[in-house]
């Protein structure tokens, strides 16, 4: 993101995971704040993601998606469900770093495969 508000949003998001872990009602809030940002900019996967990840959370209490993985995937190969904590910090973590620099082609393709595993969830 390019808007200085929205880059101390997204720390203070990070901030607030790390200090008091996953409180929904605030990050919830604070993630609605973010999609604004991203609205102006006009990024919709960026906008797409955001929101999926707070209904996301709302739905579970807890955010149930695991970290995209770097390795490539067979066509014949079976999609095995990776082990998931009941709230994967770290995933979240990830994912939230990942709003901060979706020029990125590394971190677009990830926002990309976030959204597609919120979507199936």
């Amino acid at each position: 993101m390019e808007n200085a508000n929205a880059l101390k949003l997204i720390k203070q998001i990070q901030s607030d995971l790390i200090s008091d872990g996953l409180v929904v009602d605030n990050i919830v809030a604070n993630l609605k704040k973010l999609r604004e940002f991203a609205l102006l900019e006009e990024k919709p996967v960026l906008v797409k993601a955001i929101r999926l990840t707070y209904e996301h959370i709302e739905n579970n209490n807890a955010f149930l998606i695991a970290i995209p993985t770097d390795e490539p995937i067979e066509e014949n190969e079976p999609l095995q469900q990776e082990e998931v904590t009941s709230t994967d910090l770290e995933s979240l973590q990830y994912l939230i770093s990942l709003f901060k620099d979706i020029n990125n082609k590394h971190n677009l393709a990830d926002l990309r495969d976030y959204n597609v595993k919120l979507l199936a969830f």
